[in-house]
């Protein structure tokens, strides 16, 4: 089972989260970290707009640590007001943001526009530039993606970071931004690359629609599973999702629940299989347990859209449902 930290809860004081931190000056083993960015995402909608912390790789983190997971995220943040802000949400749910994350004078901004579906659109003010030193961490598993996949100079060092770590499980969710990203083919290639070395790979419809345009799911599914990874999982909103595995394929119908926004579903969804993964300590993977982790990151998905925000939920919320 994942090694449980002493995550913080919502009702936890700064003091309280002050008090759990440990002496990170050596060498320290973790169960998963995190590579990727952080940033504020402005959501403008009916009411108005409000900052809150967001970015794909730091929403899983955040979910990982509200599940009692150890966690450590390597990201890039400004030495801001907004920073600050992201560290203590980060913090407050148990994860461990790494010295090596605090590099820029200012931290990236997503603007997200809800729309009537509850769906976002998103307008970035992104740079993202991954450390390139030795970090101080020995992570069992390391998950990355979205943004810091694919935007330079930081896409590179990632997978320098991945070859030097060399862990047990790596797991990716590409979590494509079109806004981004200038060449749908490097995109693919770089995509590939990182395939490659993974163990579970996650993506949307609309991802495996921009990166293999007019394949049907199971001819993705193929593609991508022909790179190397164990698990393949494809996420379809509302209709639920497909997971692929050692031949077998199975799909998971979606919950029904009033939408709030979609934002942070995906990185939840990501969340809840690389809990449930690391879990399974090499046991093969039937289709019973395909359909149970595949509802279970469903149901933990549920929850997030029912609220505002990347409020992913904490591990209580998801016993009660168990």
């Amino acid at each position: 089972m994942p090694r449980l930290a002493a995550a913080a809860s919502p009702g936890d004081s700064e003091a309280d989260t002050a008090a759990r931190t440990v002496d990170r000056s050596s060498e320290t083993a973790v169960e998963v970290l995190v590579i990727g960015e952080a940033l504020i995402d402005i959501t403008s909608g009916p009411d108005g707009s409000r900052e809150v912390p967001g970015g794909g790789p730091a929403n899983v983190a955040l979910g990982l640590g509200r599940r009692g997971v150890d966690v450590a995220l390597l990201t890039n943040l400004g030495r801001d007001a907004r920073g600050s802000a992201i560290t203590r949400h980060l913090e407050k749910s148990g994860v461990w943001v790494l010295a090596e994350s605090f590099v820029r004078d200012t931290t990236s901004t997503a603007v997200a526009t809800i729309t009537a579906d509850g769906s976002a659109r998103y307008d970035f003010d992104v740079r993202w530039a991954a450390s390139q030193a030795p970090l101080h961490v020995r992570p069992r598993a390391v998950h990355t993606g979205s943004v810091a996949a694919f935007l330079g100079p930081g896409d590179a060092v990632v997978l320098q970071q991945l070859d030097r770590l060399q862990p047990d499980i790596v797991t990716f969710d590409p979590n494509i931004r079109p806004a981004l990203i200038s060449d749908a083919a490097h995109a693919r290639s770089r995509f590939e690359e990182f395939a490659r070395r993974a163990t579970v790979v996650k993506l949307s419809d609309e991802d495996a629609e921009f990166l293999y345009p007019d394949v049907a799911i199971p001819g993705v599914l193929d593609a991508i599973g022909s790179l190397g990874p164990r698990l393949v999982a494809v996420t379809r909103g509302s209709q639920g999702a497909v997971l692929a595995a050692e031949g077998l394929v199975v799909e998971v119908p979606g919950r029904a629940v009033s939408v709030l926004d979609t934002i942070g579903a995906g990185d939840t969804f990501m969340s809840s299989l690389i809990f449930d993964y690391i879990a399974l300590e090499e046991q093969a993977l039937s289709a019973e347990t395909l359909a149970d982790i595949g509802g279970r990151a469903a149901t933990a998905a549920s929850i997030t859209v029912a609220r505002a925000g990347a409020d992913l939920p904490w591990q209580h919320e998801l016993a009660e449902l168990a």
